[in-house]
């Protein structure tokens, strides 16, 4: 039988961090407790009498830990309600919660710096599963010991079932039986009360995402989880992810970012995409996004604006790679390599005369398969390129680039190349609704 494949190195060490944690789950299972099911339950003293009800839990994020502790009890007595550390709770199962001492501190609840109340700020609310990739909502949350009395948010439930679970009496709801439950490491909260505490510093599971994974959590997630998580994302990965989204969805995120931020955002953006969401936006939104740009970054899409959407330089990418044809190709490889941000717009290198005259467009794959001492010249083909020119439709665009058995197009003017059309370029102008939709390329 033939081996299969090693896994490559990234999944290999997702799937051994899954593991991790799944054992970690497994070594709790036993002691998990319902949140849900726990609130409303009694709280007992060292003889058994019952002194207050429970409300609420308390749990410490200070952005360190997985797994946050909770640090005390919100209890009802009476009409009062009251805060119990824990470390004066004995213990916590389904049935309730004891108590160490039968004396009852009765001051009133005061949340400090950094304190999340489960039930009130993350019960019901919005959160990411990196993990999966996903949005997902809590319907239960569940607390476990870890050691002897070091009681933590160790997972999440997420199962329709657990929601109808809680529609019904407390003696059903007090005996949880976990449908879907998702490890608390692999969960990154947003918006609301949490937004208020420090993120984990440590979890780097949105940053492995990719921008279509980005993209989607951002169309999902309510305004105020979507505008920390933009918070969360370098600029680069932001603008990428935009890059990603839904039309009538990346409209709405710029039109609630305020103004100064969302101007950033779109100049961090391709230009060709970048002017396409402008172009979404009522004039008076698009001046004054510009408006907020530096004069290089608004002068550049304001020339794009220009050109109807449905011509060639409506669709096109102004990002070019350019040289002489006296310069080295080991050079121009280097130049290439540190264009690595725009590698998705980048096809080929514009070979221009010392009066910015169009003589070549070299493929990637022939600069990767020329001498690196040879000049550019010297690879330069006897035949023009193929080009549109601005005013070109979206018809004749496709003619040209079958016709030039490439994967992009020039789109020159008087001999000037105004910028590059590339082939999902093409498949995005052409779908209905002009729905984003971009592949990998060669040498990305």
């Amino acid at each position: 039988m033939a081996r299969r494949p090693p896994l490559p190195a990234p999944l290999r060490q997702r799937r051994a961090q899954r593991t991790r944690r799944l054992l970690a789950a497994r070594a709790v299972r036993d002691q998990i407790v319902s949140l849900v099911g726990v609130i409303g339950g009694p709280v007992r003293n060292q003889a058994g009498d019952e002194v207050g009800v429970i409300v609420d839990f308390v749990a410490k994020w200070d952005g360190a830990e997985s797994y946050p502790p909770v640090t005390g009890v919100v209890v009802r007595v009476g009409r009062q309600r009251a805060w119990v550390p824990g470390v004066n709770v004995a213990g916590l199962t389904a049935a309730g919660a004891r108590l160490r001492s039968a004396k009852l501190d009765l001051r009133a609840f005061e949340r400090r710096a950094g304190e999340v109340l489960l039930a009130r700020d993350v019960l019901d609310h919005q959160l990411v599963d990196v993990d999966g990739r996903q949005v997902i909502r809590a319907a239960d949350l569940y607390l476990a010991y870890i050691g002897h009395d070091d009681l933590r948010l160790v997972g999440v439930d997420v199962s329709p079932k657990t929601l109808l679970r809680r529609l019904g009496p407390h003696r059903m709801r007090s005996r949880p039986t976990p449908d879907k439950v998702i490890d608390w490491g692999a969960i990154q909260p947003f918006g609301g009360s949490v937004s208020q505490v420090a993120l984990r510093t440590s979890h780097e599971g949105l940053h492995r995402l990719r921008p279509g994974e980005l993209a989607d959590l951002l169309e999902d997630l309510g305004r105020p989880a979507r505008q920390e998580l933009l918070a969360q994302l370098e600029p680069e990965a932001a603008a990428d992810a935009m890059e990603e989204m839904d039309p009538q969805e990346l409209e709405i995120l710029l039109r609630e970012t305020p103004p100064e931020q969302a101007a950033a955002l779109v100049a961090e953006m391709e230009p060709d995409e970048a002017a396409e969401a402008l172009r979404d936006l009522g004039t008076e939104e698009r001046e004054e996004l510009l408006e907020f740009m530096e004069e290089e970054q608004r002068q550049t899409l304001e020339d794009l604006l220009e050109f109807d959407e449905e011509s060639a330089g409506g669709f096109m990418t102004t990002f070019l790679v350019t040289a002489g044809p006296g310069d080295l190709v080991d050079d121009v490889r280097a130049r290439l390599a540190e264009a690595d941000e725009h590698g998705a717009d980048v096809d080929g290198v514009v070979v221009l005369d010392d009066e910015l005259h169009l003589i070549d467009d070299l493929s990637l794959f022939a600069l990767a398969t020329a001498p690196g001492s040879a000049t550019l010249g010297d690879e330069v083909a006897e035949d023009r390129p193929m080009t549109v020119a601005p005013t070109a439709d979206i018809k004749e665009v496709a003619e040209r680039l079958t016709a030039s058995r490439r994967s992009s197009v020039l789109v020159t003017e008087d001999d000037r190349v105004l910028g590059r059309i590339l082939a999902d370029d093409v498949v995005d102008a052409l779908l209905p609704g002009r729905a984003r939709r971009h592949f990998p390329r060669l040498l990305q």
